[in-house]
């Protein structure tokens, strides 16, 4: 298996793959350099809107190229080979914008404004997290709120965190708290609008290019409709298949990880052999362990986005099988980073060299949702479920 096999089905797919596959290949100098100053990688988002990417995942009706879920992770998981940081990124921006394409929440003006700057290249996305409340997908109340005037406008207050992409994003999503009614709503939010600010407080060990510092929002008034979406209490267990993006990126990694193992196996010889370490049989472990757990993962997660794509989404099944998809993408990733660097030895370890950095970034994919103990409490209810209902 090579690290650019792919599971592409049409001419199209492969086409778009190919685009994908020489920006990433181009990303992977630059994307160790941002690493090491700690920065963020603005030539690869251009390199990337010079291809149309951000606009991928937009309907045709707004001039998008309306991809679908499989060819969405194929792209995003060659990209992670590149320049994992921006491909992270990139995958949250392309999620919403396929999310709300495939539900449509908001009014027409309201998405159709959203999708034509996709199209021309820009970038949203989701302002959620916060310090005080953790991930959102544990149901903590939003601290920044939305009150409204005596004119009819809003004026915001808050600090978001993890906000990926921000040195590059054009508007974000928020999630507040309405100060008056209650309840969580979503204000689409120019980044240019009066009392919004970047706090460069993202300071980590991994992950290091994707811009995701402190969104600071100070007395930000806003118009009527910039309040997209409020939530109601009739709203029920939804499926977001597109947080695959975060499986396909974290095996990204790992096929990067893979091609610096063969390198260094193939190229490492020494003087007690009489051949590359290649052919020495523990090595041959590790390398055949590699195969063997990225075969499972690949597969595992391009059938269940093939699936998906042909079922009717029923959430009782698919939020545990979706999730399962992750959950297992990056155990496999972490698993097969580490055998790389086993392989490599202390060679690997050296600052200068990539595997360093792609063991450092795919530490994060524990802390991506779905989180790993919420997967396996909903695939120990479905085990629960389906004994009960054997028994009846």
């Amino acid at each position: 298996m090579s690290s650019n096999v792919s599971f592409a089905r049409t001419r199209e797919q492969e086409e778009r793959l190919r685009l994908i596959g020489q920006a990433a290949d181009e990303m992977k100098a630059g994307a160790h350099e941002t690493d090491q100053a700690n920065g963020f990688s603005h030539k690869h988002i251009e390199l990337l809107r010079r291809i149309g990417y951000p606009g991928w995942t937009v309907p045709k009706e707004y001039g998008g190229e309306e991809i679908g879920l499989y060819e969405f992770l194929l792209y995003q998981e060659r990209l992670a080979q590149g320049d994992p940081a921006i491909a992270l990124g990139m995958g949250w921006h392309l999620s919403v914008v396929f999310e709300l394409a495939v539900r449509r929440p908001w009014t027409e003006a309201a998405l159709a404004q959203l999708f034509r700057s996709a199209v021309a290249g820009g970038l949203t996305n989701r302002a959620n997290s916060e310090k005080a409340t953790g991930s959102p997908s544990r149901g903590g109340q939003y601290q920044t709120t939305a009150r409204r005037t005596a004119s009819g406008s809003y004026v915001l207050n808050g600090r978001k965190t993890f906000t990926t992409l921000s040195p590059e994003l054009d508007t974000a999503i928020v999630g507040v708290t309405m100060e008056e009614e209650g309840g969580h709503a979503d204000f689409v939010i120019p980044l240019s609008t009066p009392g919004v600010t970047v706090d460069p407080t993202w300071n980590m060990m991994g992950m290091r290019g994707t811009g995701s510092h402190d969104l600071v929002l100070d007395g930000v008034e806003l118009p009527a409709e910039a309040l997209v979406f409020r939530a109601t209490q009739k709203s029920g267990p939804t499926v977001n298949p597109y947080l695959l993006h975060i499986p396909a990126c974290y095996l990204g990694i790992a096929l990067a990880a893979r091609e610096e193992a063969l390198a260094f196996a193939a190229s490492y010889q020494p003087n007690t052999l009489d051949r590359p370490i290649l052919y020495a049989p523990n090595i041959g472990q590790q390398l055949s362990g590699i195969e063997l757990e990225l075969s499972a993962a690949r597969h595992y997660m391009y059938a269940a986005a093939a699936r998906f794509e042909e079922s009717d989404g029923d959430p009782g099944y698919w939020q545990a099988e979706l999730g399962a998809v992750k959950v297992f993408a990056v155990q496999t990733a972490l698993s097969v980073v580490d055998k790389a660097l086993r392989i490599a030895g202390a060679h690997g370890l050296a600052q200068s060299h990539p595997l360093g950095r792609l063991y450092r970034d795919v530490r994060f994919g524990l802390s991506n949702p779905p989180m790993e103990d919420s997967v396996m409490r909903l695939l120990h209810q479905r085990a629960i479920l389906e004994v009960e209902r054997q028994a009846d």
